[in-house]
């Protein structure tokens, strides 16, 4: 194995009073991945009226990237592009999945857990899964096969799909916590269950109530999406979850901070619906939305204490980042709309999640090694689908027949050369990031999903921004500039048609 730019630390084992050895170890890995958080929505990318300042210490003391993106501005497809390296709209399945879904990653794909272990990483997923289970009809009462685990995960501690959706309860190594022999589980996305309370039905047993499709199951006072049965002891409180969530992530650091560990630590915040611990109710003027925020923010900073406690800080690169951009509005009255103020959760950008505008995929995105990494702020434009990569070059390893670039230095602020191209995409439609262009085919459909009052790009014309100038996409230069428009649809087809090993040949990096 080939030790990257001298850049693993060295560490002393003592075996004796008179024998010291030096061994080359590894980083340890952390991606802390958000659930719908906004490019605006923490004080380091210009927040000013929620108090993020764990998240912003990251910021202040690593990389922040001001052209950072997930792979799509939906969570499903995102998380699985962060995960293979391979773009999502490749996959036709790679859509926002119900619980019950297969698997949606091959269990014979490259993955970043996987390629990871392979040089000696003990890898560990906590929090939202969202990327399937099984490979049919699950029995939720057996072993749940396939899913993190065969895909290179050794440890794991997930919600299988989203908090508004069945099935809810925690998965531990592939099997429902608490379950007892005698309540086992069932789930169905098409029909209710005889005598189970929906929100459509039972709103009397509401303690939030929903504004559109999150009417089914009733867990915990919260109606949500599909029906269960069955499972009562093993079903989630909501208000617990990011305690929980934080505990098995800082357990999972201290059983294994003697050998280097990749952990995926996926929060849910602040996805809905939003179940802010009663500790954190009120703490802002947003109402739950802005409480989550700073819970999640809580979170992060003991998670940062317990790598400080346990002497790992500083041989652990950390990457701080979300799925997609924000909403609003997203199936439940919590007073996010008429409580968010002048706080802006896009920040700057137009749009937000499901749309094909900058505030659909581009993310908070900050690279933090203490000791390692010098503080900057860098507008290379950088995606969590090069994390495979990248990952590869720093631990001596290559990856084939994916997507994925290496941008190692770019990640490590040796380098503020990032990314030429990117083809992104929004419920499966694609567009193009090229330099500081974009590029929108036409797309038929609604131009504003009114249900959460979100532009979502579709237009009968091709649109042109230069980001450059026109970070909002107020000014679409598709008619004044065709000569650039011709370019980048020339370029645009030529990649986007192409198989992974063609596109790879083509791209300009």
């Amino acid at each position: 194995m080939h030790l990257y730019a001298g850049l693993f630390i060295t560490f002393f084992t003592r075996c004796g009073p008179a024998m010291e050895s030096t061994v080359p170890r590894m980083p340890n890995i952390v991606i802390i991945n958000m659930d719908d958080l906004g490019y605006g929505d923490m004080g380091a990318y210009g927040a000013e009226s929620l108090l993020t300042p764990n998240m912003d210490r990251l910021a202040e003391e690593g990389i922040r990237f001001t052209n950072g993106y997930a792979t799509s501005s939906t969570c499903t497809p995102s998380r699985f592009g962060m995960l293979t390296g391979v773009y999502p709209w490749r996959n036709s399945d790679a859509k926002i999945l119900p619980g019950t879904a297969p698997l949606l990653i091959d269990t014979a794909q490259q993955t970043l857990p996987k390629m990871l272990r392979e040089v000696g990483y003990h890898t560990g997923i906590v929090g939202k899964w969202h990327l399937g289970l099984g490979s049919g009809d699950v029995n939720w009462n057996e072993y749940i096969t396939p899913g993190p685990n065969e895909v290179g995960f050794d440890e794991t501690f997930i919600m299988a799909a989203t908090q508004d959706r069945v099935p809810t309860v925690y998965i531990e190594n592939g099997r429902v916590v608490g379950l007892e022999d005698d309540d086992p589980m069932e789930v169905n996305y098409e029909e209710n269950f005889e005598g189970e309370p929906t929100g459509l039905d039972n709103a009397e047993l509401l303690k939030m109530k929903w504004h559109h499709g999150h009417n089914q199951r009733i867990v915990n006072g919260i109606s949500r999406i599909g029906y269960m049965k069955g499972g009562e002891k093993a079903e989630w409180i909501d208000e617990d979850m990011a305690d929980i969530f934080l505990a098995k992530a800082q357990s999972f650091v201290r059983e294994h901070k003697s050998a280097p560990f990749f952990l995926y630590y996926a929060m849910q915040q602040p996805h809905v619906p939003r179940t802010p611990h009663p500790r954190f109710v009120g703490r802002t003027n947003m109402g739950p939305r802005g409480d989550v925020i700073v819970e999640a923010d809580w979170c992060l900073g003991e998670f940062l204490k317990t790598l400080e406690e346990e002497s790992v800080l500083e041989n652990t690169l950390i990457i701080f980042t979300s799925d997609n951009g924000p909403v609003l509005n997203d199936g439940y009255y919590d007073d996010a709309v008429e409580r968010v103020g002048n706080h802006r959760p896009a920040g700057p950008l137009r749009g937000g999640k499901y749309s094909l505008y900058e505030a659909g995929p581009r993310v908070p995105f900050i690279v933090y090694w203490k000791g390692t990494i010098e503080p900057q702020v860098s507008d290379a434009v950088v995606c969590q689908l090069d994390f495979l990569a990248s990952f590869a070059k720093l631990t001596g390893q290559q990856v084939d027949g994916t997507d994925s670039r290496d941008y190692l230095d770019v990640f490590l602020g040796k380098s503020h050369k990032g990314r030429t191209t990117l083809i992104l995409e929004a419920n499966s439609r694609t567009f193009l990031r090229d330099g500081h262009w974009v590029m929108i085919p036409p797309y038929r459909g609604a131009a504003v999903n009114e249900q959460v009052n979100i532009e979502l790009g579709n237009s009968d014309r091709y649109q042109l921004y230069n980001l450059q100038e026109d970070v909002g996409e107020q000014i679409n230069l598709a008619e004044s500039n065709p000569d650039k428009l011709e370019e980048l649809k020339k370029r645009y087809e030529g990649l986007r048609g192409k198989t992974i090993q063609q596109t790879e040949r083509l791209e300009l990096h």
